[in-house]
């Protein structure tokens, strides 16, 4: 009886036994198939299908870091930030599943760097590099997530590095560039940026920079060799011609700068930007005769016209009617200078003395206090706030001319002129008693001052006697 009962129950294990390994045998190639049904959604860009797919393959296996590394993958291409988001915690649970594999890391670091958190992807890609750190192109993209990351000094390490596992790739020497060009090492920049040219002719961001790189340290030469390479290389964008004339402007190459730009109006005879630079051309243009100032007016007429045309612009346009005598016509131009956004400063200022030439006090007053709402920080504050105190004594508003000067007075506290001008504007305003006592702060800074001892004698005859 014992006996039986010995092999019922060794039998009943074994089917136990049994049944559990066809359970795993099962469960194995339901997790196989499900894999195999995600790449082939994936490949065919049927993203929820693969999601749904490799979901599935992570309920049998969780512990599968291929399963969660495929369904990252396929939530980054989705490119939603929500997909993203889902992306990265499928990486980072890959890259625990299997910590010395590098892919789940390099992965996560791309997906945070898209996610534009650039100092965790910076982290993930230098622990990338600790499992593995011949990888030229996982050194490059930490450079490149150290450089967003404002980490200059990082990012150079880290490029220099991917230069010397792959001395061939001219994006890493192009950052390379960038990062000295930010370090303001203007020199040491060169040597980047034309190795990146060298590997890569065509590669016109790196051409640009060294165009700039080269205008920065005064060789203009060299500048407009790459400008000219530039124009040839993107013939099809006219903003590559303007910039080329513009150097040549800018290097006294004149008759170039004006042959440049007649050659770009007949391949885009409509571009408001091409009669703008040549407009620009010929106003700055050292003139000898009225021909040169007739053209510029010709030219910016007719960038002007554009319902589109900038602020600069326009002021541009301003400029060539004022120094042409038509100030009625400058004036009105000047104004929708000031009112075409994003405005140019300066359009403010060259409005407001303008408008103070025809007479229009107010609108000059108003144009100058603009000014200072769009500049913020003014060097020149101290100047403009006593023009627009001036204005508002010529527009019998005393009391704004207080204000003004007292601000004024309050930037510069060592100027006395100022605060003479600020007692005055106070007695204009009825105040003798604010002016007195501005008085004799400016007489204990300089007690001979004639103008305050007479504004002095006149603020105490007007003082309330009792």
């Amino acid at each position: 009886m014992k006996r039986a009962f010995a092999v019922v129950a060794v039998l009943a294990i074994s089917a136990v036994g049994a049944a559990s390994t066809y359970q795993t045998i099962a469960r194995q190639r339901d997790y196989r198939t499900l894999l195999t049904r995600g790449d082939t959604a994936f490949h065919n860009d049927e993203t929820f299908g693969a999601i749904e797919a490799y979901s599935g393959a992570i309920a049998l296996r969780p512990d599968s870091m291929l399963a969660h590394l495929r369904r990252g993958e396929t939530y980054q291409r989705r490119g939603d930030r929500g997909d993203l988001d889902a992306a990265a915690r499928d990486f980072r649970k890959a890259a625990s599943l299997d910590p010395g594999a590098t892919h789940p890391l390099e992965a996560l670091g791309d997906v945070l760097y898209q996610l534009q958190r650039y100092a965790n992807a910076a982290d993930a890609f230098a622990q990338c590099l600790r499992l593995d750190d011949r990888s030229a192109r996982v050194s490059y993209k930490l450079a490149l997530a150290r450089y967003r990351d404002r980490d200059l000094d990082g990012a150079v390490a880290a490029v220099n590095q991917a230069v010397r596992l792959d001395d061939r790739m001219a994006d890493a020497y192009y950052l390379l560039g960038i990062c000295l060009r930010d370090k303001r090492r203007m020199t040491d920049a060169l040597p980047a940026f034309r190795k990146a040219i060298s590997l890569q002719p065509g590669l016109i961001a790196a051409r640009e920079e060294l165009a700039e790189v080269f205008a920065a340290l005064g060789r203009r030469g060299d500048e407009l060799e790459q400008l000219q390479v530039l124009a040839a290389l993107d013939r099809d964008h006219v903003e590559r011609q303007v910039a080329l004339a513009r150097a040549h402007a800018r290097a006294g190459h004149w008759d170039l700068a004006v042959l440049t730009l007649g050659n770009a109006l007949e391949r885009s005879p409509e571009e408001p930007q091409i009669y703008r630079a040549l407009g620009q051309v010929w106003l700055e243009r050292p003139r000898d005769d009225r021909a040169y100032l007739s053209k510029a007016r010709e030219a910016l007429e007719r960038a002007a016209s554009s319902q589109t045309a900038s602020s600069e612009v326009l002021l541009l346009y301003g400029r060539a009617l004022l120094q042409d005598g038509d100030v009625e016509t400058a004036e009105h131009t000047l104004q929708q200078a000031t009112s075409r956004y994003p405005v140019d400063p300066a359009a403010f200022l060259l409005y407001a003395s303008t408008a103070e030439k025809q007479n229009h006090l107010d609108a000059a007053r108003n144009a100058l206090i603009l000014y200072g709402s769009v500049v913020g920080e003014d060097r020149e504050f101290t100047s403009r706030a006593t023009r627009i105190a001036a204005l508002s004594l010529r527009l019998n508003d005393p009391d704004t001319a207080v204000d003004w000067l007292d601000q004024a007075s309050s930037a510069s506290p060592n100027d006395v002129k100022l605060l003479a001008l600020l007692a005055d504007a106070h007695l204009k305003a009825g105040d003798a008693e604010a002016a007195h006592a501005v008085v004799l702060r400016g007489l204990e800074k300089e007690p001979s001052n004639t103008v305050l001892r007479n504004l002095k004698v006149k603020s105490e005859s007007l003082k309330p006697k009792f």
